[in-house]
């Protein structure tokens, strides 16, 4: 049998990781409710008792709203007028998925109110007052918050071990709390590389639930990590003015001058170190590291800094070099298009969007090609990042941060729910 090709090889890699990519679970705004626009749960919500005739339906991918209502019978003269009056809703940006609701006096009457769930916990009702009258008022669903802590081992990635420890939550909820996590933790943990078997979390959360069993996260309060047996807590903590942000058991801000990695979600196709050139066929030194991610993916800069070059360069294809403070330069390769303004001495900040995964240069697959280099030598991001500190809480607030610390981290420490 002849031998698959390094070519083939890492192309059918790229493409299963891509695949797993795809299907993780995305959090959807209407799914995390049994049943999203369940009708006597929405009337006891709005406090309609009128006794009305209604149907349930959803808009269809690619579907137009007026579709949607021309097929529960509303005209197409009524149409225009509940339009006209459904302040707050923009025809051309409704998500497929929306439930609507259409009330009539009865099984077949012309309709006689319209309920739009632009959110979880908000309705938009449409009422004909008139033979030709139509009038709209936007309702706030109330949410019941509880706290819960779950914790888990980590064997594969943050997903697995919240969908084998949050059953609690629908799998929406459970990876919406894996993104909060990894946001949290983005400047001292990349998320995609630095996790090993074993590693372990444990976190301290507000679950929101809706009016018809909706299900969403609230703040996390406080959180644990065990990477490689060296545990790092942080706790949020109310800095005043309505302002919040997270610090560590030493009073340190868990942002820092780089984030770890300049992908928000990813997967890394191959690590630090020596490997085979996809394309060329040869042994050499992978300078960087390669994130899988779907072409298109907004890529970030991973600090301050002012842009060296921005245009194609051999292998790199579409390249972006950031050079920031302290000798550091980083490299961004493979790009399929660099953000609006991009160019050479423009000035960029820590996280600002420069640029879109691709595949130019020699890339076999969608990836981020990443590199950093300090006083010009090549570095591997994950042990030359991991010197970046964030900066002291002020003296003045200590006594309060120490207090909230306390309690924090003791109900963190509570029974698993």
């Amino acid at each position: 049998m002849k031998k698959p090709t390094p070519r083939a090889v890492t192309t059918l890699v790229i493409f299963a990781l891509a695949v797993w990519a795809l299907n993780v679970d995305l959090p959807k705004p209407w799914l995390d409710a049994p049943h999203p626009l369940e009708i006597d749960s929405l009337q006891a919500a709005s406090g309609d008792s009128d006794s009305l005739a209604a149907t349930s339906d959803t808009l269809h991918s690619g579907e137009t709203i007026g579709a949607l209502l021309s097929r529960r019978g509303v005209s197409s003269s009524a149409m225009s007028k509940v339009m006209g009056a459904a302040s707050g809703l923009d025809a051309r940006r409704i998500p497929a998925g929306m439930p609507v609701t259409v009330r009539s006096d009865s099984t077949g009457a012309a309709p006689r109110e319209i309920v739009f769930q632009l959110a979880p916990d908000r309705l938009l009702h449409v009422r004909r007052t008139g033979d030709s009258t139509w009038t709209s008022n936007e309702e706030r669903l109330p949410w019941v918050t509880d706290t819960l802590v779950v914790s888990g081992r980590i064997d594969e990635n943050l997903y697995q071990a919240l969908d084998d420890s949050a059953t609690i939550l629908p799998k929406g909820a459970r990876a919406e709390l894996a993104w909060t996590l990894a946001d949290i933790f983005e400047y001292r943990v990349d998320m995609s590389r630095e996790l090993q078997p074993g590693d372990q979390f444990r976190v301290l959360f507000e679950r929101m639930i809706g009016s018809a069993g909706q299900t969403k996260i609230g703040r996390v309060l406080a959180a644990r990590m065990v990477l490689s047996g060296t545990t790092t807590e942080t706790v949020r903590f109310d800095q005043g003015d309505g302002r919040a942000a997270y610090f560590d058991a030493t009073g340190r801000s868990m942002q820092a001058a780089f984030l770890r990695a300049p992908l928000a979600f990813r997967r890394i196709s191959s690590v630090f170190g020596l490997r085979k050139h996809p394309i060329l066929g040869i042994w050499r030194q992978h300078q960087g590291t390669d994130y899988v991610a779907n072409a298109g993916t907004p890529v970030r800069t991973i600090g301050d800094g002012v842009v060296n070059f921005a245009g194609t360069k051999g292998g790199y294809g579409n390249l972006i070099e950031i050079r920031h403070r302290s000798g550091l330069v980083t490299r961004y390769g493979h790009l399929r298009a660099f953000a609006s303004g991009i160019r050479a001495g423009r000035v960029v900040t820590i996280g600002q969007t420069i640029g879109y995964v691709g595949m130019t240069g020699l890339a076999t697959g969608p990836h981020l090609h990443f590199e950093l280099l300090v006083d010009g030598t090549q570095k591997d991001p994950a042990t030359a990042l991991k010197k970046s500190a964030g900066a002291p809480l002020a003296a003045a607030d200590r006594p309060r941060f120490d207090a909230q610390l306390t309690i924090l981290l003791a109900s963190l420490g509570k029974a698993q729910a």
